[in-house]
């Protein structure tokens, strides 16, 4: 192997196309789920260069022949460079977490900092909080071990203004958890999380509700992969490559969902925005029912729809876990508790809003015989909330496809 990743569990990571993209090299993953397979990998050096991600960022330290200052300092390496048979050892999630908080208007200095996790991404967070002279940084672990406090205890620090996750919880594919409740903060003024896959963690889905600055760790992934490159391939790429990279790839990966009442054109819109787009179009229905053998009315007529909203959540939870996908949704979809956040996990959610008098009846069970303006009147608070943005439907497809994807290209 030429350039790669190592790490356990790489399903989730999206490094292979931002360093094919901004090195032009082919890189690979190359997952060691145990502490055997990663020490064979690095005494065989097999390699020219690889980044490391958890959990082997400090075992790699006993193996470099040499560490630079930074990494030394954190006690944490996650990236290798082969040069001639001896591996040297850098940190670039330290510049690339600079990168990220820097990005965001996020400043260090007299912040009360609270860090969940206790791995080598702890390390290169707290250096650089102490570093941008951060009042007190707190660590927050399972065990409570070593100094830090149980997460249970962390809530009992009212005065921490900023938090950050460095652990996987909240990762794909075990999304839509987290390890403290933002309630117990009341000075809060940032979250990041280090994770990118989902792009909204449920941790910062909380934050964006309690209006506090919410930062996803994408950012942070495609700087340190630039600056890995650099010591890669010897060459040095400007900020504007971070930038550059990061809109390119985000708006690749990002799913868009469509919501609103049922015959307001989300189907239609959705199959040809996908082609736009260059997605994949999903529409959750028609998953519902090719998972039940039977359309959605013998749904709703045998089993009500009580039992239908069970099979929708499921869906939705199933599909939003996934990437550069157009879903389209039932009209219902937003009167289940928690839909609404699986769907702006990966992306913008679009509310396509029609008139009423111009939606139809046939084929859609709660619409038939039902007030559609009592409807809409019920269900466009729950719209609003779900929603992104509003896209009035009121011309012809084309019309609300052009829109809709300049809406889009637009998010980034």
């Amino acid at each position: 192997m030429d350039y790669g990743l190592i790490g356990a569990r790489l399903g989730h990571s999206y490094s292979k196309p931002i360093h094919e993209q901004v090195g032009g090299y082919r890189y690979e993953l190359h997952p060691l789920p145990t502490e055997a397979d990663a020490r064979a990998f690095l005494e065989a050096r097999q390699f020219r260069a690889v980044n490391v991600t958890i959990p082997y960022k400090q075992l790699v330290l006993a193996y470099c022949d040499e560490v630079e200052p930074t990494a030394a300092a954190i006690g944490a390496v996650n990236t290798l460079v082969n040069r001639g048979g001896r591996l040297y050892g850098y940190n670039t999630d330290y510049a690339g977490f600079q990168y990220l908080a820097a990005a965001h208007g996020i400043r260090f200095a007299g912040k009360n900092v609270l860090i969940l996790g206790t791995g080598g991404t702890h390390n290169t967070v707290a250096a650089a909080c102490k570093n941008g002279g951060a009042a007190s940084v707190l660590t927050a672990g399972r065990t409570g071990r070593n100094h830090s406090l149980t997460y249970a205890q962390a809530a009992d620090h009212p005065e921490v203004e900023i938090i950050i996750n460095t652990t996987p919880v909240g990762m794909y594919p075990e999304t839509g958890v987290c390890l403290v409740d933002l309630k117990a903060f009341p000075q809060l003024e940032a979250v990041v999380d280090v994770v990118y896959n989902p792009f909204r963690t449920e941790l910062l889905l909380q934050a964006e509700e309690r209006g506090v600055t919410a930062v996803c760790g994408f950012e942070m992934l495609v700087a340190q992969a630039v600056y890995a490159a650099e010591k890669f391939t010897g060459k040095h790429y400007p900020v504007s490559e971070i930038e550059a990279t990061h809109a390119r790839l985000k708006k690749e990966i990002s799913n868009l969902s469509l919501i609103g009442m049922p015959g307001c054109g989300k189907s239609s819109i959705g199959r040809v925005l996908a082609q736009r787009l260059g997605k994949t179009y999903v529409d959750i229905d028609e998953k519902i029912e090719q998972g039940l053998g039977m359309p959605i009315p013998d749904v709703f007529a045998q089993s009500g729809e009580a039992l239908f909203r069970r099979y929708e959540a499921e869906a939705v939870a199933a599909y939003s876990k996934g990437n550069r996908q157009v879903l389209a949704c039932g009209g219902g979809v937003i009167k289940t508790p928690g839909n609404a956040r699986m769907l702006r996990q990966n992306g913008p959610v679009l509310w396509i809003r029609r008139p009423v008098e111009q939606l139809p009846t046939d084929g859609r069970p709660l619409s038939q015989g039902h007030d559609l303006q009592a409807m809409e009147t019920e269900r466009g608070p729950l719209y609003r909330a779900a929603a992104t943005d509003v896209l009035e439907n009121t011309a012809t497809l084309a019309d609300a496809v052009n829109r809709a994807a300049a809406w889009f290209n637009e998010q980034y």
